[in-house]
């Protein structure tokens, strides 16, 4: 019949649309912010930061979270003891608008929004103190931009329960935050451009874009307002409503997962990736379900292989303890009940070699070797069956020498009570998976100066990312490449010849 199509060309049509619906995994390539130098910072300075920090992150909200990370911190950055010390600040690049411009923002784990400063931001730094050129969004000079109305289900859904407004004069969905120590931030929502490097083959980095909503924040108060440390906004990758992760995975443009390999030494940076970095070596627990964090269930540690002394209940999870893993703290924080069997072990193993001395209140040693050779590893087990294995390095931190020549180091975790955080002290050095679709995260140990394979599938074909280089699986990525293609010219060949004859 006349303007039927056989049952064939339907078949091919399915089958087309079948093999188009592949996702694409996008790449960012991370800095650090405070890389490796001759001006190390106190372990106090830190702590502050991040205790800072978490009295934002840890406020209980579940649902869909609106939770701002604030990285600043009345303590000077650049300025402390003579020495080196890892300040490990990751950020990355985003370009939104049209025409885009490009932002700083920092990686944030424990935050779900992308926001940036508006050009008419009220309290907003105007310079930065690591040396990058902060940038402003204005609406008004984007031809894409356009305004969240509070009508829009994004305004409406879950986001409205916590700190979400509505402005009947200007009809414009905002949002008013006001933390405890006296920084805050508002703003409104936009939808406009973001765009990103698909990876669209064995090393083909196309420029794509995609739609999304992210704050605008027209004011800010407090620490917010420092100019030592200042970038231009956050990028939340938790996975409420609003995160980059979550629009885009909806509308099936990147998979529901995510991927980061922090660099630890040098100048830092690194490698995010919106899709599944894939490493024979990965290990996975569960996601603890219903919590507004990443929460995993920590069941045991280890040093030298022997079990610490350690009541589970001390790990459990509830509203006020439990084991989050979080790009946007700087150190490692264990609950009393852990910190001290942990240092304890340490100190048992160390001591005939190292001189234990206490720093300022902080555990230290004075290390006349490498920490490698004189130091034990560290097993932090999860439920699961998967083991984050630390090496020295991954708890402890170099605070420069001493008068007779030999190393200072201090241990890096925190002790506290109730909740234990894996900062980025345990985080570089590693990839990390965010598998949102299995609720899951993998890790493993890598160098992230390295490249890495990326799926670009739901199954496992894959591209190599970070340095782009040849995959050893470069026939099934061929394979992916060209499938696509080679359906599209035989349908366009058979609708030709099907017209013809129409």
């Amino acid at each position: 019949m006349r303007g039927l199509w056989p049952p064939f060309v339907v078949i091919i049509l399915v089958s087309f649309m079948f093999v188009s619906a592949v996702y694409c995994a996008s790449l960012l390539h991370l800095e650090r912010a405070f890389p490796l130098n001759n001006h190390g910072l106190e372990l106090h300075q830190l702590r502050a930061r991040d205790r800072l920090r978490h009295a934002r992150l840890l406020q209980g909200f579940v649902g869909g979270v609106v939770d701002f990370s604030v990285q600043g911190s009345s303590d000077p950055y650049l300025v402390g003891v003579t020495g080196t010390s890892e300040t490990l600040l990751y950020f990355t690049k985003v370009k939104l608008g049209s025409p885009p411009r490009e932002f700083n923002v920092q990686i944030d784990t424990g935050s779900d929004v992308l926001w940036v400063c508006c050009n008419s931001c009220n309290n907003c730094p105007r310079t930065s103190g690591l040396g990058i050129q902060l940038n402003f969004f204005d609406s008004s000079s984007s031809s894409t931009a356009g305004q969240v109305r509070c009508s829009d289900p994004i305004c409406t859904s879950a986001v409205q329960t916590t700190a979400t407004q509505c402005s009947s004069q200007t009809d414009q969905c905002s949002y008013t935050f006001q933390y405890g120590d006296g920084s805050g931030t508002s703003g409104y929502y936009v939808s406009d451009t973001l765009y990103f490097d698909a990876i669209l083959g064995q090393s083909l980095i196309d420029n794509s874009s995609a739609l999304i909503v992210f704050g605008c924040s027209a004011y800010q108060s407090g620490d917010l307002t420092k100019t030592d440390k200042a970038v231009d906004g956050i990028f939340g990758f938790g996975q409420g409503e609003l995160s980059v992760i979550s629009q885009l995975s909806t509308r099936g443009i990147t998979p529901r997962v995510f991927s980061h390999c922090l660099k630890g030494d040098g100048s830092g940076g690194g490698i995010l990736v919106l899709g599944e970095i894939l490493e024979p070596g990965i290990v996975y627990s569960p996601l603890v379900p219903s919590q507004p964090h990443y929460n995993l269930n920590l069941l045991s540690i280890a040093v030298n292989g022997q079990l610490l002394p350690i009541d589970p209940a001390a790990f459990a999870t509830s509203n006020s303890q439990g084991t989050i893993v979080d790009s946007g703290t700087t150190l490692a924080y264990l609950v009393a009940e852990a910190y001290d069997p942990f240092v304890s072990a340490v100190n048992a193993i160390v001591s005939p070699s190292v001189t234990p001395i206490t720093s300022k209140g902080n555990q230290c040693y004075l290390v006349s070797t490498s920490v490698s050779q004189m130091f034990p590893l560290a097993s932090f087990n999860f439920a699961g069956g998967a083991s984050m294995v630390l090496k020295p390095e991954d708890y402890l931190i170099p605070f420069g020498s001493s008068e007779g020549g030999s190393a200072m180091w201090c241990i890096g975790f925190q002790k506290v009570q109730g909740v234990t955080i894996l900062g980025d002290l345990v985080l570089k050095d590693k990839i990390f998976v965010y598998d949102l679709v299995k609720q899951r995260i993998g890790w493993a140990n890598y160098d992230c100066s390295l490249s890495v394979n990326v799926s670009v599938t739901s199954s496992k074909d894959f591209i190599n990312a970070g340095q782009l280089s040849v995959s050893s699986s470069s026939r099934d990525i061929m394979l992916f490449e060209l499938l696509p293609l080679t359906v599209m010219v035989f349908l366009m060949h058979i609708l030709l010849l099907e017209f013809q004859f129409l």
